[in-house]
């Protein structure tokens, strides 16, 4: 039988995958690290493992103990695993611009999660950091890795993810470039290869608001260059003790927004659905490429998670509308009307009306959906599929009043509502929309009305 003993001997050797509809244009191969193939969805499994059984080592971590972390998520769950495998307890802090997706994640495998502001400094008793510190002095038996400064993080890239890549490229890699947080994973996979190439170049990707390049370019750790961010994983207020910048040759910044939009070209254009700061590593890396890149040179580009930590960020269309990461469409109910093709008369059906004859008429009209009224009030909707369901389970329904088989009525909407707003309330429980205009008269906007809209 071939099997293992627990979850956390699952962690490790994942693939590496050619980049090719990106990259056109840039001279080399590019390969992706995809490290969501962890366990835990991640590429923190590595040195969350690695720190809690150089505790164990050093007697630090003690049996029953517990695991205090400040974390951005994903080092959150690979100590969670590494805990539920060992007997551990885990208690996490984290940074309110976390995503949802993150913090639940880290509830269903058991741990205790913290929720803290953001936007103060790393030393203020809110930090994610500074109540981590709290509770380890609080709290006997407990056990704060610290991954910041703890090198054990470098260490386990060192021993795994650097051999890997070095094995898996045969020798031939000359780039490499990964997103710099902790700077576990970028220091150590770097002073790996350089061991074993010294001309291997390392390229670290940065976000707008965080310290790391000026400090690389100049050695002046500026708090000028300090200032909220958004996304997720990459870059820091502070100088974490595992990041060398000795082993890391140049530094490119990304922004937000460029990141954001290239983790969803990854997923659209190249199959490969991961997180926010992936996007941002394969932005700058890519940016670096065009510059540098020769026709024999092999770049291997770290992705660190998965895309199930962000569904309700980067992946949601009116997520990433509301922050300007993609362009609104602001046409409204108003323009929908007057370019409309055709007459606008809106058909209704009287609650008293038989079933049998309000399908006969959406049949002679050639609609799917209709509006019911009662003494000139909107009190309810029918739509031909809803019908069809309701006669194919009891045919005898098509002599009774609509009313007695009618849906909730379509909801009114403003003149002035965008297409994002329309959009957004029409589903497959509400088939259209219904809008008043200046002389009172009422119209319909269906599906089809915003399809027509969207594509013209």
């Amino acid at each position: 039988m071939k099997y293992y003993n627990s979850i956390i001997e699952t962690i490790g050797d994942t693939p590496l995958v050619k980049l090719n509809n990106l990259t056109k244009g840039i001279k080399g191969t590019v390969l992706a690290k995809v490290e969501y193939f962890n366990p835990g969805n991640s590429m923190k499994d590595r040195m969350a493992l690695k720190m809690v059984e150089d505790a164990e080592a050093a007697g630090i971590l003690k049996p029953g103990g517990t695991i205090i972390e400040g974390t951005s998520g994903n080092t959150g769950m690979g100590l969670a695993l590494a805990a539920i495998a060992k007997g551990y307890k885990c208690i996490f802090t984290l940074a309110d611009k976390q995503s949802q997706e993150k913090i639940d994640i880290l509830r269903a495998v058991g741990a205790e999660v913290i929720v803290c502001p953001t936007n103060v400094e790393p030393e203020d008793p809110r930090s994610y950091y500074s109540v981590a510190k709290k509770l380890n002095a609080d709290i006997p038996n407990s056990f704060y890795p610290n991954q910041y400064d703890n090198l054990s993080n470098a260490k386990a890239h060192y021993e795994s993810t650097g051999p890997e890549i070095w094995r898996d490229t045969e020798g031939k890699i000359t780039h490499y470039a990964a997103g710099v947080g902790t700077g576990g994973s970028m220091c150590g996979v770097a002073r790996y290869l350089k061991e074993q190439n010294a001309d291997v170049v390392s390229v670290g990707i940065d976000t707008y608001g965080s310290v790391f390049k000026k400090y690389k370019e100049t050695g002046v750790f500026d708090e000028k260059e300090v200032y909220p961010y958004m996304t997720e994983g990459i870059g820091e207020d502070i100088l974490p003790k595992n990041v060398d910048f000795s082993v890391i040759d140049h530094f490119v910044k990304v922004t937000d927004k460029d990141g954001a939009i290239m983790t969803r070209r990854l997923a659209q254009d190249e199959g490969l659905f991961c997180g926010w700061s992936c996007g941002s590593a394969v932005f700058g890396a890519l940016e670096y490429a065009r510059e540098h890149l020769s026709e024999n040179d092999v770049m291997v580009v770290i992705l660190p998670d998965h895309g199930t930590r962000y569904l309700g960020k980067i992946y949601n269309d009116n997520w990433m509308k509301d922050h300007g990461f993609v362009a609104r469409n602001f046409a409204t109910a108003k323009d929908i009307l007057a370019h409309r093709n055709g007459s606008s008369k809106l058909f209704t059906i009287d609650r008293d009306s038989s079933v049998g004859d309000a399908i006969k008429f959406m049949n002679d009209k050639g609609i799917d959906q209709i509006p019911v009224t009662s003494n000139d009030e909107f009190v309810g909707s029918l739509t031909d599929a809803k019908v069809l369901g309701k006669l194919i389970e009891n045919p005898e329904i098509k002599s009774q009043p609509v009313g007695e088989v009618m849906e909730p009525s379509f909801q009114f909407v403003a003149m002035d509502n965008s297409l994002d707003v329309l959009s957004s309330l029409i589903n497959k429980e509400n088939k259209a929309l219904l809008v008043r205009d200046h002389k009172n008269d009422v119209h319909i906007i269906t599906q089809s009305d915003l399809l027509m809209a969207m594509t013209s």
